[in-house]
């Protein structure tokens, strides 16, 4: 349990560590920016569109009463914050000229997250008791096995609170663009 609870933690580090990599790794670059940067913002901003649907949800940062969410991503997959985290992280590894690093960053993220979500599934389960239960049954952790076009809850009365809230996101961009800034001066 202790192990967990580290990981748990420390999970804002752990799971950076292929980007912390990446920001210093100068060889080995694709230079194309023009493919680069469109298919890296674009992968980036798909992640945080994924973030902010599911705070609309969850509501976390809006310091609102926390509920079991069962609506918008939450009726697909059980871990919708953790899939947009991982789709930023995807979008700055490309970002940083290293598409090569992309897997090694996806199975990194996905093994950090997914000792971290064991962690947090205890701890929703001796919360929320059988409801909890229920929803770990009928809903999977990563991958969607039913996508059924209802009601996706796409925007809510939580909208632009949500949006709000997920705009530290952009910070994550500020290393990539001074990487890409300060690569001419480690170019052989």
């Amino acid at each position: 349990m202790l192990v967990w609870k580290i990981v748990y933690l420390l999970r804002g580090f752990l799971v950076g560590i292929p980007l912390i990599f990446a920001a210093f790794w100068f060889h080995g670059e694709t230079e194309n920016v023009y493919v680069i940067w469109p298919v890296g913002l674009f992968v980036f901003f798909i992640g945080m569109a994924i973030r902010i649907w599911a705070q609309q949800h969850l509501r976390y940062r809006l310091k609102i009463h926390k509920e079991l969410t069962l609506t918008g991503p939450y009726q697909f997959v059980r871990n919708p914050v953790y899939i947009g985290t991982i789709t930023i992280f995807l979008g700055m590894t490309i970002l940083f000229e290293l598409p090569w690093l992309v897997p090694v960053t996806l199975v990194w993220s996905a093994a950090i997250y997914s000792l971290v979500v064991h962690y947090e599934e205890m701890h929703l389960l001796a919360r929320y008791g059988e409801p909890y239960k229920k929803f770990m049954s009928d809903i999977p952790r990563w991958i969607p096995r039913n996508l059924s076009l209802g009601n996706l809850g796409l925007k809510n009365e939580y909208f632009t609170a949500s949006v709000v809230a997920e705009l530290f996101c952009l910070m994550y961009l500020v290393p990539c663009v001074l990487k890409e800034l300060i690569s001419v001066w480690f170019k052989i």
